[in-house]
């Protein structure tokens, strides 16, 4: 395993963690992680990620969920036990698909949102009795931790960090 060193500068203040943050990307410094108690607002845009493509994956989720649910009432209804329910004879799904909305849409949301769930945890490489990647359990808490990378550079990023208001800041050796 090799070990490389990262800085971790921790902060009490959302607001100064943004600040620091822009400071930090302005000097072309790359920002490995930040670890919050919450989500802040604007955080992703500061650090220069990626829009997330979750969204689609939930628009696809949901046109299974209804391309199931129109299946499976389509059969269950007028093909393998069609009913006369309350006068209404269930010779074709046209016929009936006033009655059948409801079911697709719970069905399109509950595929939606199960789905999501799932694709959220693989995707964030959470899964049961995983180990906590928590640097500091303080960021579960009040705080806020900012990790960078150091590459020979560790007093200039201990500088800089001092500069943008982190309240500690510790040079840490991450396993890869």
């Amino acid at each position: 395993m090799e070990a490389s060193k990262v800085i971790h500068a921790i902060y009490n203040d959302d607001d100064v963690l943004m600040h620091a943050v822009k400071k930090v990307k302005a000097a072309k410094h790359h920002i490995e992680e930040i670890y919050t108690p919450f989500p802040v607002h604007g955080l992703d845009k500061a650090m220069g990620l990626a829009p997330t493509r979750l969204a689609i994956c939930a628009f696809m989720y949901g046109c299974v969920g209804l391309t199931v649910a129109i299946l499976m009432m389509n059969f269950i209804m007028i093909e393998d036990w069609p009913q006369d329910i309350g006068g209404k004879p269930s010779f074709s799904y046209l016929e009936n698909m006033p009655a059948f909305v409801p079911i697709m849409f719970e069905l399109t949301v509950f595929f939606a949102a199960h789905l999501m769930v799932i694709t959220f945890y693989l995707r964030s490489k959470m899964w049961p009795f995983k180990k906590a990647e928590n640097p500091d359990p303080r960021t579960t808490d009040d705080h806020f931790l900012m990790e960078i990378p150091v590459h020979g550079n560790q007093q200039e990023l201990h500088d800089l960090l001092a500069q943008t208001g982190a309240v500690e800041i510790n040079v840490v050796d991450k396993a890869h």
